[in-house]
């Protein structure tokens, strides 16, 4: 069961976001440019606010509508903030770090109205609101002018680099200081890791330093989510396979897919190190997202995420993986963070008897974002349980979730799993032309391209010019945050 507010108030919404259009001109100043997309993101946060206020009064104000609401609620109030910052000192970032924010911002936008769209059963409007306008010509702005904008400071997040060097590396929990420690068996500062967060949460923003929290070996049955407040967190555990997060929210049983996630973390500079992450609903249970990241210059390495339907919910920002492991069946990697992934096992699974296999359904709905997912030097094989029955079914590389999806894959393995065509339809004929996907000097038996698809927005790429705009130094610029963490990356192709 789930519960509308009035239908007349719903369309007033979308009616208000439709109309109120507003025409950017290249001439404006850029703090003009910032205060349109912010007031733009206010309005909307004000009036979907009122709506969840209504809702919440309703006998059945858990319904998939009001959860829907409250995703919203809590993505304008990410959107609002990082505007504001913008405005407030845009002088202190890149034209980069702008357009990173912009486009994280749009992708907030998007998950409310994916939401309410889930939550409403087929009654999708086509909405192209003021917020999507202003934000748009925000983003062209800044790419038309980055070459004329003289900003030089790259951001490294709330914490400064010589606070941290080296640290998710090097930490050691026989001879370095956890701030917080968890257990299950109680011998440590904590049982659970929401307490521990908990405790770092009562510390507020008095803190300047990194906080580490070491998370012995364990199975920790949690729902876990790291607010934007929650700035510098870094998570150690005692391997991929030995301290596991886990949970089985899912879509059908009542949680948008963004709020199904294990483990969701909004603060930036958020690290993690020697984990699992897993949602163990099934493949029956569809989206059941495993981690969801939206935090600028997160970095996870030798970590595990398990799931089924959309694992991995790359959701917005920069984002790193080094040496990780990703499990699952549809869609398993997805969103629209400018994400790379650099030495990374990605393992297919069995899905159910009626379906098929996509890694990746990248979520960029805007020619100007700069997101997009690039998998370098990795290795696409089949899980052991379907190993044996893999030729049973059929599996690609991704499929096209937004207009302007992005995906490459850069000096991977595939196995003999992926399809020949490579690459699969969302619906008909839908971002054929408008996506941008790419290969690149892959190797193994699912490698061939001779057999791709010919859709427009599919490319080989014959050269490293080609392949070097969606490395770590151009894509994600890692190699001006990357290296404090101590991980290893290659900042070129």
């Amino acid at each position: 069961m789930y519960s509308f507010v009035k239908a007349t108030d719903f369309f007033t919404i979308l009616f208000f976001l439709a109309t109120a259009t507003v025409a950017i001109s290249f001439n404006t100043s850029e703090l003009d440019v910032l205060e349109r997309a912010r007031a733009s993101v206010v309005e909307a946060r004000t009036r979907f606010g009122s709506m969840a206020t209504v809702e919440a009064t309703n006998e059945v104000a858990r319904s998939y509508y009001s959860l829907g609401l409250s995703d919203c609620e809590k993505l304008y109030d990410e959107s609002e903030a990082r505007l504001l910052n913008l405005v407030v000192a845009h002088e202190n970032f890149t034209v980069e770090d702008v357009r990173t924010w912009l486009s994280g911002v749009l992708a907030n936008h998007h998950t409310c109205l994916d939401g309410l769209d889930q939550s409403r059963q087929g009654d999708k409007p086509l909405v192209h609101s003021n917020i999507t306008v202003v934000l748009g010509e925000a983003l062209a702005f800044y790419k038309k002018t980055r070459g004329h904008l003289k900003k030089t400071r790259p951001y490294h997040g709330p914490v400064r680099p010589n606070q941290s060097g080296g640290m998710l590396v090097s930490w050691d929990p026989t001879g370095s200081r956890a701030d917080f420690v968890v257990a299950k068996d109680g011998s440590a500062t904590h049982r659970s890791i929401s307490e521990a967060l908990a405790a770092v949460s009562r510390i507020g923003k008095s803190r300047t330093n990194r906080v580490i929290i070491y998370i012995k070996a364990g199975v920790y049955n949690e729902k876990i989510e790291i607010d934007r407040h929650m700035k510098n967190i870094m998570l150690v555990g005692d391997g991929m396979d030995r301290t596991i997060i886990t949970n089985n929210r899912n879509v059908p049983d009542g949680s948008t897919t963004y709020g199904s996630a294990t483990f969701g973390v909004s603060g930036d500079g958020f690290w993690s190190r020697d984990m699992t992450f897993e949602n163990t609903a099934g493949p029956h249970k569809h989206q059941a997202v495993a981690l969801r990241v939206n935090s600028d210059l997160s970095v996870f390495y030798r970590c595990s995420f398990r799931g089924y339907q959309d694992t991995l919910f790359t959701h917005s920002l920069r984002q790193f993986y080094r040496d990780c492991h990703i499990y699952g069946t549809i869609d398993f990697i997805f969103g629209d963070a400018a994400a790379v992934f650099q030495n990374c096992d990605i393992f297919v699974r069995r899905p159910m008897d009626h379906q098929g296999n996509m890694i990746t359904a990248q979520g960029r709905d805007n020619p100007h974002e700069n997101t997009g997912i690039s998998i370098q030097n990795s290795r696409v094989r089949a899980s052991p349980e379907f190993e044996a029955v893999k030729g049973q079914f059929k599996s690609y590389l991704g499929r096209p979730w937004k207009k302007y999806s992005r995906t490459v894959f850069l000096k991977t393995d595939l196995d003999g799993l992926i399809d020949p065509r490579g690459w699969r339809e969302w619906r008909g004929d839908f971002a054929l032309s408008t996506l941008y996907y790419g290969e690149f000097m892959n190797t193994g038996s699912g490698a061939g391209t001779s057999r791709r698809v010919s859709w427009p927005g599919f490319h080989v790429l014959h050269g490293a010019d080609e392949a070097s705009p969606f490395t770590v130094s151009r894509f994600i610029q890692g190699d001006s945050w990357i290296p404090i963490t101590g991980v290893p990356f290659s900042a070129g192709v």
